[in-house]
């Protein structure tokens, strides 16, 4: 920034002599013939750095208009050097100073002392200048900041309110679920008794009148039963589902061997008659719920009978490996150690896309008509893993078979080589 110097003068000839005194200094110089000249300048431009005035002016005198000059509060922080050829008493200089003088230099005046004083008062203004600017800038920013506090009071306001009608929503759907639960419970529970006579009577009708009955009444008394047998199927999966709840005090290390070995006994007289192939290798130790683990064995068990391909012998693959997380194609926790239990079969399959919707309550790929079941129990397998701080996904292509992956959290894994089984 070039600093401004303001020259008052009513002779031409003294403007110009300081003037080629101070232009070789760089500074931008502003001449004035009188004191009223002066103040129209000054009554646009503020920015001086310093005014050098004669003190000895016709009509306004360099006192007179200094005085009109610190009126304005915008002129006051201009210092002033007076210029005389006198050498006046200390009373006059003092009125000089009263008037807001802040030094004097006498003629014929002295360049080098010129520029020496000038070049201090232009330095002073340099450094004013900066500070003001940096005064600025500080209020700029105590602004700022008081406006984000604003904010931040405001948001931490609004976080607190959502916090507390998060906690409100949480409490009222935790007494919903429990009262969901209670319902299912109690409906589940009240709906067993007249469904046990519907059985039992539908029994006795079968029994007693069969010989009675045309082809067509026989048929209705087979609808009615397997309508029953299904309604007592749906209703065990939702007592089931709806109590289930896992404490950690019933995990123990469990063979997952015997608890897969167990499952497939019960299912052997079915896996007989198909011919079906069961591949199996060893299986880890892991802390579990044995009872509900089983029941996750079974259900995708079953599910695989369930979807087989008619015409092709069935073919069951069950293994295991160890995984230590960098990359994820499901859920797991990258970094965790898991174990992930592969069932594996060559049935229909289902298109990707569902790999997701069939974990779903009451969600089928297909109709009763086709493939019998409530519908329940991918849910409950999935609600079983989740307990048990694990995941389960599929894989399928239509025709090509499905994959069940579970993946477990990793506790003692027990050694031994990977054996087969076959059963035919």
């Amino acid at each position: 920034m070039q600093p401004k110097l303001l020259l008052v003068d009513d002779r031409e000839d003294n403007l110009l002599s300081v003037s080629l005194i101070l232009e070789t200094e760089g500074y931008l110089l502003v001449t004035a013939n009188s004191g009223r000249e002066a103040l129209r300048v000054l009554l646009n431009q503020h920015d001086f750095a310093l005014i050098l005035m004669d003190v000895k002016m016709p009509d306004l005198s360099g006192f007179e208009t200094a005085a009109l000059i610190y009126e304005r509060e915008k002129l006051r922080h201009i210092p002033i050097i007076f210029i005389t050829a006198h050498s006046y008493s200390d009373e006059y200089i003092f009125k000089g100073y009263k008037a807001g003088a802040v030094d004097y230099i006498y003629k014929p005046i002295n360049p080098e002392l010129l520029k020496a004083k000038v070049s201090v008062f232009v330095e002073l203004y340099k450094k004013n200048h900066k500070l003001l600017a940096q005064e600025q800038h500080l209020i700029a920013i105590n602004k700022n900041l008081e406006q984000e506090i604003k904010e931040q009071k405001n948001s931490e306001r609004k976080i607190k309110t959502l916090n507390h009608q998060l906690i409100e929503t949480i409490d009222s759907l935790e007494a919903a679920n429990k009262e969901l639960d209670r319902f299912a419970f109690m409906a589940s529970h009240d709906l067993q008794e007249p469904l046990r006579k519907i059985r039992m009577f539908s029994d006795k009708l079968h029994t007693k009148y069969a010989s009675k009955l045309d082809e067509e009444g026989k048929m209705y008394i087979d609808r009615i039963q397997k309508a029953g047998e299904r309604m007592q199927a749906l209703i065990h999966d939702i007592l089931t589902f709806s109590t289930l709840f896992v404490e950690r005090d019933n995990f123990k290390s469990s063979n997952l061997n015997l608890i897969l070995n167990d499952v497939l006994m019960e299912h052997e007289p079915t896996l007989n008659s198909l011919h079906a192939i069961v591949k199996t290798e060893h299986l880890p130790f892991l802390d579990v719920n044995p009872g509900l683990i089983r029941s996750v064995f079974n259900n995708l068990i079953s599910n695989a009978i369930k979807y087989r391909k008619k015409d092709v012998v069935p073919v069951f693959k069950i293994y295991s490996e160890t995984i230590s997380y960098n990359e994820n194609d499901s859920n797991e926790k990258v970094g965790n150690k898991y174990c992930r239990i592969y069932f594996e079969d060559n049935g229909i399959g289902f298109e990707q896309k569902y790999a997701e919707q069939i974990f779903g309550m009451f969600k089928r790929l297909h109709s009763n008509r086709e493939f019998e079941g409530t519908g329940i129990g991918l849910a409950l397998c999935k609600k079983i893993i989740e307990e048990h701080k694990g995941f389960i996904y599929a894989k399928s292509k239509v025709n090509m078979g499905s994959t069940f992956v579970i993946s477990l959290p990793l506790s003692a894994q027990s050694k031994g080589n990977s054996q087969a089984v076959t059963s035919a």
